[in-house]
């Protein structure tokens, strides 16, 4: 199929360098990119580690209140200085 593309200039410097590194023709470079690009490739699964931290040291049960008041704490601070 014949048809008409715009390409942006760091793609077109993509299949330039693939042009080069292959030995093709522009033709055979952009076809082999789109091949490449449109491959179903199987996602890799993330694992984020965990380690056992042990007993906590400090009770953070109230932690979202005492979050909470020195935020209130802080807006009341910016508004009498006018901030």
């Amino acid at each position: 199929m014949r048809t008409t593309v715009t390409l942006d200039a760091d793609v077109e410097h993509i299949i330039r360098r693939r042009m080069q590194e292959k030995g093709v023709s522009f033709k055979r470079a952009l076809n082999g990119a789109i091949r490449d690009g449109a491959q179903d490739r199987p996602t890799r699964r993330h694992e984020t580690p965990t380690f056992d931290m042990g007993v906590p040291t400090v009770d953070v049960t109230k932690a979202l209140r005492l979050s909470g008041e020195l935020e209130d704490e802080s807006l009341l601070g910016r508004l009498r200085r006018g901030a």
